[in-house]
């Protein structure tokens, strides 16, 4: 019977263990200020109007039609619903 991997990264136990100190390695580092993990790096820039995620039950008829438009169809929904409610975009 093959033996299991470890899951994880190994326990160090002495110092003489831990990786070499490259310049690579901040790049990939987890980042914490106190208890609390602090995302880094790429990502989506901030913005002052961020959509908000919800969840809305639709009708299988009305999702069937909506990913007929193929990809970014739940974008699409936005637009859509701007245009019946009659919410003209707002420019950046």
């Amino acid at each position: 019977m093959p033996k299991k991997k470890h899951a994880g990264l190994p326990d160090w136990t002495t110092p003489d263990d831990a990786p070499e100190l490259t310049a690579s390695l901040p790049e990939s580092a987890e980042v914490f200020e106190g208890d609390s993990f602090v995302r880094r790096g790429r990502g989506r820039p901030k913005t002052d109007r961020a959509k908000e995620q919800i969840s809305v039950r639709l009708g299988q008829d009305v999702l069937v039609r909506l990913r007929a438009a193929g990809p970014g169809w739940q974008s699409q929904i936005n637009e859509m619903l701007r245009e019946a409610l009659g919410i003209e975009k707002q420019v950046a």
